[in-house]
């Protein structure tokens, strides 16, 4: 069978908000059958599972022995289990940010992944607008990056710090754009409300001299994403939710990528390169170092010291 002619066996893990989100865009792909759901609570899974004619499951092994490929979109502290047990058994896995919990964990991850010969892709979403933007194709690499990803208050990833929740999308992209190992990294957050930080700011220094500056916050009072890129030659200035940008480069960037499919629905964009990577062979859109070194930055920024401290 020509790999045009296969289909995907594909699970989710977690019948939550995300999970929901990637079980429809598999049952919507002409290349992917939606085969089951898993979530500790049957209930949830049977609830998910029954808008898209899938098998709820409350067994994660039992669901691995039908599918190819799993979506693991549980709370970002069960990331690594159901991770590593589907690969494990050698299927294949996409796995929203972050990676994992710990910088040990996703480095285990990626070991499993090249041990069975898996794809491990990471949700880091973002990326696909950049690459609608044509961002990625600049020859020049940054001299200094400024971002701050804000919103208001959400019962949403509260078992993370703001900088796995929010920051490690910002932490992705500047690593990227700068295309070079970080140097140093310097931190401050704040208590947060439940034991986890709310509000973070960093400062990154990479092996190149780009110097990133960045701040986060899910406590602010409104939804407030922005980034700006200095290069030699001039500034762009991006705007994530009106997506939208301003260009005094001189590169040849697209002013009209919010219309461009990818980053108008930059979560399916995510979910094709993932089918496409696992059937077709295509390069993995964000392989699993690019999960472990934003992780990386992020649980250096938790690790520094608290506002007042």
């Amino acid at each position: 069978m020509s790999s045009e002619n296969k289909i995907l066996r594909a699970g989710v893990v977690g019948a939550g908000v995300f999970g929901g989100f990637h079980a429809s865009k598999y049952a919507a792909h002409d290349r992917a059958e939606l085969v089951g759901i898993y979530d500790p609570d049957l209930q949830r899974a049977k609830d998910l599972a029954s808008k898209h004619g899938a098998k709820p499951f409350d067994n994660l092994g039992k669901m691995l022995a039908e599918v190819d490929a799993v979506t693991v979109a549980s709370p970002a502290v069960h990331h690594f289990e159901a991770a590593a047990a589907a690969l494990a058994h050698g299927r294949h896995v996409l796995v929203e940010k972050p990676i994992a919990s710990s910088v040990e964990e996703a480095r285990e991850l990626i070991a499993l992944a090249a041990a069975h010969g898996c794809v491990l892709q990471v949700g880091h979403q973002e990326r696909f607008v950049f690459n609608a933007m044509g961002l990625f194709n600049v020859p020049d690499k940054p001299l200094r990056v400024v971002a701050s990803r804000m919103g208001p208050p959400s019962e949403r990833c509260l078992d993370v710090s703001v900088t796995l929740d929010l920051m490690v999308h910002d932490l992705d992209l500047v690593i990227a754009l700068a295309g070079c190992a970080v140097k140093e990294v310097e931190g401050i957050v704040d208590e947060g409300r439940f034991g986890q930080p709310d509000v973070a700011q960093a400062k990154l220094v990479f092996d190149n001299g780009c110097v990133a500056e960045l701040k986060a916050s899910r406590v602010h009072h409104e939804r407030d994403r922005k980034m700006r890129v200095e290069y030699e030659t001039g500034v762009l200035e991006i705007d994530f939710v009106a997506k939208t940008f301003e260009n005094s480069t001189p590169y040849d960037l697209n002013p009209d990528f919010a219309d461009d499919p990818s980053a108008k629905d930059s979560l399916g964009a995510n979910v094709n390169a993932f089918i496409a990577s696992v059937l077709d062979g295509a390069p993995v859109a964000v392989p699993g170092i690019a999960g472990l070194r934003a992780l990386d930055a992020a649980r250096a920024i938790d690790g520094a010291r608290s506002y007042g401290a």
